[in-house]
This record gives C-alpha cells, sequence and structure tokens, in this order.
C-alpha cells in the first residue's frame, strides 16, 4: 500500500533521544510510513526500541536492522524499501514540529489531488543550540516563490549563508532513485550528496515557509563538531570527492542555469570546508592532502568550473598561500562560524 510520505531514521544506539523523535513523526498518522534504521547498534536499546515501535505500530513503523554501515547505508534502505510517494529523511537526535508537520501534508495531498505532484518540497529548519540554549532558523523567502508551483529558473540567489540542507528537503521518492543516488558506506557528511546529485532531476518545487525540521546542534561527540571534523577530514574529503564526479555542471540544461550556479556555489562551499579544516590541522601531510584535493578538482572538471571555485568564490579564499594566507582563511572561516553557529 502506498503512503503518502516514508521517514527514514538512520539509528545508531540512539536510545537516549530517538524516541522524542520517533513520537513527533506518528503523529502524521496512517499518512506516514516510519522506517527505523537500526545501524548495528550493540551499546544500548536502540533495536529493542525499534522493534518495540514496529510491533506497536504495525501499520506505520517498520523495522530494519543492519550491519554497521554508517548513516549514508541508512538512507539507503530507506530508498530501497520505501513505500510512500515523497521522502524524507530525520535524523534520530532531531525532530519534527508537529503542526508544521501536519500542514506540510495537506498542501502535499492537496497538490497530489490538483495533478500537480511534486519532485521536491522545501521548509526551513531550526538550528537548536544546546550549549546556549539559542536557535536560528534558516528561511528562503528571499530566495523560493511562494504558495505556487514553481521551478529552478524562477529561483533567485541565495545568500551566502544559505543552503538546502537535508533538512529542509522532502523529495518525491522516484527522484531520488531515478538519480542512482547511493551513499557511501562508513562516511559522514554524506547528507551533502543527499542535496546535491538529485537536484537536475528535481523540475516542480514547491516552497513553505514553515519552520519543519528541529536540528539538535551542540553535543560534543556531533559529526559537525570542529575537532571531530578535524579528525575525520578524511571523509570529508572523500564526500568532496563524490560530488565531484557525480555532475557535470556544465552539461545542465540552459532552463537549469540558477541550478547550475547553485551547484556551483555548493562545491565551493565544500572545497572551503576541505581545505580549511586541512588548514586548521595544520601537519604536512594536511598540506598534502589540501594540495590533492584541488589537484582532483582541476583534474576532474571543466576548466570554467576550477577557475570559478579556485578564484572567485569562498572556496578560493579559504585555500590562500602561505601563513598570511592560512590565517586570512581561517579568520573568514571563524567569523562565520560566530555568525551562523553551524557547529
Amino acid at each position: 500500500m502506498e503512503k503518502l510520505i516514508t521517514f527514514t531514521v538512520p539509528c545508531y544506539n540512539s536510545a537516549a533521544y530517538m524516541r522524542h523523535c520517533i513520537e513527533t513523526l506518528l503523529t502524521a498518522g496512517e499518512r506516514a510510513e516510519i522506517i527505523l534504521v537500526d545501524d548495528g547498534s550493540v551499546k544500548d536499546d536502540t533495536p529493542a526500541i525499534c522493534d518495540e515501535y514496529a510491533a506497536q505500530y504495525p501499520t506505520i513503523v517498520r523495522a530494519i536492522h543492519q550491519e554497521n554501515g554508517g548513516h549514508g547505508e541508512g538512507v539507503n534502505q530507506g530508498i530501497r524499501n520505501a513505500a510512500g510517494r515523497y521522502f524524507k529523511v530525520v535524523d534520530s537526535d532531531d525532530w519534527l514540529d508537529t503542526d508544521a508537520l501536519g500542514t506540510v501534508l495537506d498542501q502535499l495531498e492537496a497538490l497530489d489531488a490538483q495533478g500537480a505532484a511534486l519532485d521536491l518540497m522545501i521548509c526551513n529548519y531550526v538550528y537548536e543550540h544546546v550549549e546556549d540554549n539559542t536557535r536560528h532558523t534558516v528561511r528562503y523567502t528571499n530566495v523560493f516563490p511562494q504558495r505556487r508551483v514553481f521551478h529552478w529558473g524562477q529561483m533567485r540567489a541565495f545568500r551566502p549563508d544559505q543552503n538546502l540542507l537535508m533538512h529542509s528537503v522532502i523529495y518525491r521518492t522516484e527522484v531520488l532513485r531515478s538519480c542512482g543516488i547511493e551513499l557511501p558506506k562508513h562516511t559522514f557528511y554524506v547528507d551533502n550528496i543527499f542535496v546535491y546529485q538529485p537536484l537536475p532531476y528535481v523540475k516542480n518545487i514547491y516552497y513553505m515557509d514553515l519552520d519543519l525540521y528541529r536540528y539538535f546542534i551542540g553535543r560534543a561527540d556531533q559529526s559537525v563538531n570542529e575537532s571531530v571534523m578535524v579528525k575525520r577530514v578524511d571523509q570529508q574529503l572523500r564526500v568532496t570527492r563524490y560530488m565531484i564526479d557525480c555532475q557535470n555542471l556544465n552539461a545542465l540544461p540552459p532552463e537549469q542555469h540558477k541550478l547550475h550556479k547553485y551547484m556551483l556555489h555548493y562545491l565551493a562551499m565544500m572545497m572551503a570546508i576541505s581545505s580549511v579544516f586541512l588548514t586548521i590541522d595544520g601537519s604536512e601531510e594536511a598540506m598534502v592532502k589540501k594540495y590533492t584535493i584541488w589537484k582532483y578538482l582541476y583534474n576532474h572538471t571543466d576548466r570554467s568550473v576550477y577557475r570559478h571555485i579556485r578564484y572567485l568564490s569562498v572556496g578560493g579564499l579559504m585555500n590562500l598561500k602561505g601563513r598570511v594566507g592560512n590565517k586570512i582563511s581561517l579568520g573568514g572561516y571563524r567569523l562565520a562560524q560566530k555568525v551562523v553557529k553551524f557547529n
């Protein structure tokens, strides 16, 4: 039986907080399918909690137990097994605003009934900062039209601090399957691939100015914690190389010229992140890796793509040469970190 939406929740030793996430999703009722993917949890009751919800809500919740494959393989399992027309990933330590969720699902149903099925629904998301108990909402009112279906050519420019993240998107499931996305196993930061590779396959879009996704940030062990990212920089580099290879940006058709500009900006941001954390590391090995990722970009993209990212974007700013250049790059990163509080 097809559902309106599939929520996939990758769970790894999540017992301390996953119930809150699941309870918010259950408010969608029978319109939703919730796939709980236990990613080989062994340290707590995560597997038992998944089975408990599947037994209690057999027409809504499905539990999948897999050998540990990482967050990406949890998302892959969801895509393979989804019975929903639409698809959203919700991390087990995050949650959805239940009022906003009901409104979004009503809108998806209404558009489907009108024969205006979407490829992508976009909503706002909220950073919930645990350290200082503050919030920061990322919205897109300056970018997208509201209350109508639109395409990429009708969007306006993103600000530098705006991007589509996994938290802000709901895809039509068939879009994810048709684009051939297969997230790498045992790799953090694959959510960047999730909001990059499928975009050229998206034709019909709808934006709702609702704060749907609540993104819990600030735990010391989170993958976006700065010290953790420095240690895991090889995984960031793996994701960046994947993104360089998965799309030929200059092959996008003319009607997607604005999407081309956005994806170019996103790839530049990935190069900037890779560069800045290698600079923070500062070791000779890290400097070799920084040279290597820029060389990879040069060898695997069109010259115009490389020149733009290297000389006309934030990517180049984070790859300035020498000690003075490194200080300028890190200063720019610290300023952005302070303003946006993204980790």
